[in-house]
This record gives C-alpha cells, sequence and structure tokens, in this order.
C-alpha cells in the first residue's frame, strides 16, 4: 500500500512539473545556440551555424556614408529604394528601420550635396514589406552616384575612381555597379577603369523598372584622404602603389620603373613632361623652361591634357616620361600614370597656396612611391604684379584673402594669377629632380 501510494505520488509530480520541465528544456537550447553563435562571431569553430544576416552603416565618416548589408538585398532602381530583409531567427539587433544616404565622397561639400540625391535603404523582418525580386544575382552589388564635380580630372579620381577601387577592388571582378543619377559621358570616358574593375554591365540606376536582388551591396563608397589610400582601412590592405599598378594594367602601360641614370648614364636621356595649361595658372614661359631642360640633359615633351586625346592615350605619354612638371591644377593627377620612382615636380602659385598643394598632390604622390619637388613661386614669377599695386594686399597679405572664404580666394590665386618662372632660379630643382632618377 506505502509502495503503491509512493508510486502515485512520483506520477502526480511529473505530469505537474512537465510543462516546467519542457520550458527549462526549450530555454537551455536556445541559450547554448545563442552560445554557439557567440563563438561563431569570435572566430570558434562551431558546427551547424547558419550565415547571419547583419546591416552596417556608417555615418560618422567625415568623407562619405557607406551602408552594407549581407543576406535578402532587394534594390529598386527608379524608386530610389534599397530593402533589407532581416528574418525573425536572424541574431541581430537590426529591427524595422529606415536609413538615407547619398552615395558621394564629398559629405563636407555641402552646397554639392544638395544635388545628390538621397537613397532609401529600408529594413523589415517580412520579405511582403519589399518588392518581390524580378532579376536574382550572386553576386555582390556597389551603388555609388557619378553627379557631382566628376568633370573634373583630379575630382574624378579623389571623389569615385580610388573611393571605388578601395570598395570594389576587393571581389576581383565579381560585383555589379548600380550607379545614381548616372553621367554617360563620364562612364564611358572611365570606362577601361569600370570594365577592370567589374565583369558585368553597369545598371542606371535611375532607369530600372527591375528588382534586382542581391546577396551583398555595398551603398556609397569608402573614401580615406584626397588623391590617396590608407592601407589600413583598405580591405587586403591596398595602398595607391596597388592602385598605380592596377591603372598600369588597366591602361596597358609599358613601364613599371623609371629610368636609372646610375645604370644608364650615357645611353637613354630621361624624359621630362610639362603639363601646359591653356586657361588659368598658364606657364606663359614654357619655351624657356623647355631650353633650359634640354640643356642640362632633358628629352623634353610639351604636353596639353587637352579633350581632343582619351584618358588611355595621355596615360601612354606620361608612362613614357620620368620626371613630370606642372603648376598646380587637376592635370597633375596624372602622375598616377608615372612609373615608380618617378618624380613628380608641383609649381606652386604665389598665394599661400603650399599647404594645400601638397594635400592634393605632394603627399598622394609619396604615397605612390614617386619623388617630390615642390617649387613655390615668388612676387615676381606671378602675373598678378601686372594686375595688382604692390601694396595691394593680394600681394602683400594673402593671409587676409584666405580669410574671405574659398570664392574670393580661388577666384584670384587660382584663376587670375599666371605663371612666369625665373629660370635661374627655378633651375635647380631640375638638377634635383636629373639627381633624384640615379
Amino acid at each position: 500500500m506505502r509502495f503503491f501510494r509512493f508510486t502515485l505520488y512520483v506520477i502526480l509530480f511529473l505530469v505537474y512539473h512537465a510543462e516546467s520541465l519542457n520550458k527549462l528544456k526549450r530555454h537551455l537550447s536556445v541559450r547554448i545556440k545563442r552560445m554557439d553563435r557567440r563563438k561563431f562571431i569570435r572566430g570558434e569553430q562551431v558546427e551547424n551555424v547558419k550565415p547571419q544576416k547583419k546591416l552596417i552603416c556608417n555615418f560618422a565618416d567625415r568623407r562619405s556614408d557607406v551602408c552594407e548589408m549581407d543576406g535578402d538585398v532587394r534594390i529598386h532602381g527608379n524608386f530610389s529604394s534599397i530593402y533589407f530583409i532581416n528574418s525573425i531567427e536572424s541574431d541581430t539587433s537590426v529591427t524595422n528601420e529606415t536609413w538615407q544616404v547619398k552615395p558621394y565622397t564629398r559629405k563636407h561639400d555641402r552646397n554639392l550635396m544638395e544635388r545628390i540625391r538621397e537613397l532609401t535603404i529600408a529594413s523589415s523582418h517580412s520579405p511582403f514589406d519589399a518588392p518581390t525580386c524580378t532579376v536574382n544575382h550572386s553576386i555582390p552589388a556597389v551603388v555609388f552616384a557619378t553627379e557631382g564635380i566628376t568633370g573634373n580630372f583630379y575630382h574624378a579620381f579623389t571623389d569615385l575612381l580610388i573611393p571605388l577601387f578601395i570598395t570594389s577592388r576587393q571581389f576581383d571582378g565579381e560585383v555589379q555597379f548600380l550607379i545614381s543619377q548616372m553621367l554617360i559621358r563620364w562612364v564611358h570616358k572611365y570606362e577601361r577603369i569600370l570594365k577592370k574593375l567589374s565583369n558585368y554591365e553597369v545598371i542606371d540606376l535611375d532607369k530600372e523598372v527591375k528588382v534586382h536582388c542581391y546577396p551583398h551591396a555595398i551603398v556609397g563608397l569608402h573614401s580615406h584622404k584626397p588623391l590617396s589610400i590608407e592601407p589600413s582601412r583598405a580591405p587586403n590592405n591596398y595602398s595607391m602603389v596597388d592602385f598605380a599598378k592596377f591603372m598600369r594594367t588597366a591602361y596597358a602601360l609599358d613601364r613599371d620603373s623609371s629610368i636609372s641614370l646610375r645604370e644608364n648614364p650615357r645611353t637613354n636621356k630621361p624624359r621630362l613632361l610639362i603639363i601646359a595649361r591653356n586657361r588659368t595658372r598658364q606657364l606663359v614661359n614654357i619655351d624657356e623652361v623647355a631650353r633650359m631642360a634640354d640643356g642640362l640633359g632633358f628629352e623634353v615633351v610639351l604636353e596639353e591634357g587637352s579633350s581632343l586625346r582619351t584618358v588611355g592615350q595621355f596615360a601612354q605619354i606620361v608612362n613614357s616620361c620620368d620626371v613630370m612638371m606642372g603648376v598646380h591644377g587637376a592635370g597633375l593627377t596624372n602622375s598616377i600614370f608615372l612609373p615608380t620612382n618617378g618624380v613628380l615636380i608641383q609649381v606652386v602659385p604665389f598665394g599661400m597656396l603650399e599647404a594645400a598643394s601638397m594635400v592634393d598632390f605632394g603627399i598622394p604622390a609619396g604615397d605612390m612611391k614617386l619623388k617630390y619637388l615642390q617649387y613655390s613661386i615668388s612676387e615676381e614669377e606671378s602675373t598678378l604684379i601686372e594686375l595688382y599695386p604692390r601694396d595691394h594686399p593680394v600681394l602683400r597679405d594673402p593671409k587676409s584673402l584666405h580669410k574671405q572664404g574659398w570664392s574670393v580666394l580661388s577666384k584670384i590665386y587660382l584663376r587670375q594669377q599666371n605663371v612666369r618662372l625665373n629660370v635661374t632660379r627655378f633651375r635647380p630643382v631640375l638638377v634635383e629632380a636629373m639627381g633624384l632618377l640615379n
């Protein structure tokens, strides 16, 4: 009788607490799965862990906003909408939210950024909140805009092409570009670079009515600094040396290294390219400078980077030279085509422009393993002395013009000024350039 009662008590206890035990079992199972996921994130090997869907946006960078998505990404082009489907099972903090991104890399330039169309990124737990895919892709997508000041050769590289290299080179061609506010002329001009970065046709986002779906997408471009790359921040530690090699490959340039006068002291003359400007900051005595350089032993090439030549044609000319010189301006961007260990000489106009000139071209030259020389002209070498009295603030107090802002500064020192080099004063710079080729 006592045994019967004890058995009955045990059965009643198990029945009464069965639901609690099941809840405890389910709780422990979830905890174990979460621990496994955390281990996976820390890099430990755990079997049977599903890849997580994630969306990460960085709005803190000074130069650009970038959102990166892994998972179910749907891009509805002519609606300027991008959808990220985040399943409930995914262990992520992303909920139903929206973000706005202007995919251009001059975030600090408010006036320009007003012209950049805003793209909306919406995340949702339900696939029914997004349009159905009409085209499915197995490759990543990179979304960016070409509206801006990309007609300027310097800004084409600083604002777009170098950031595009940083962002997409890691995919080794297996990536597709979707361009907002696409400028057809820009795409055609830099077609060889775009095709070297992507094996797929560019999509004009504004005209695309189909919904393109990707497993991975980057909206916006990573940008580090003017005309250069910070390897510590770039995928695979890409550098400007890598970018220069990439450009030589894209345009089939022959020379990887400049001439060595130590190895070839008499057989060849080093080639000096003088960039001629035909509008602003002209080198008005360019022929006199060329004669002086010829007397020092250079083979002188005078060229203007005009619309009459393609990027590839001018790249061939630059790559054939060992030294390139010119007055501060977009034409010096062609230094990306110089062979390694070549020399770049930047002539800085009058008006306290040394720091900006160094940032724009001096630092990038060093990052590309080029030798760099900077020559600041004197007041006597500026044609501003023909436009202003000697006691005018333009000549006596350039700092006061800087305080009046970019529009005043650029109008006077960049657009009104031409350069007449004192060849005697400038001669030691070319002598030093010759020495650097040793």
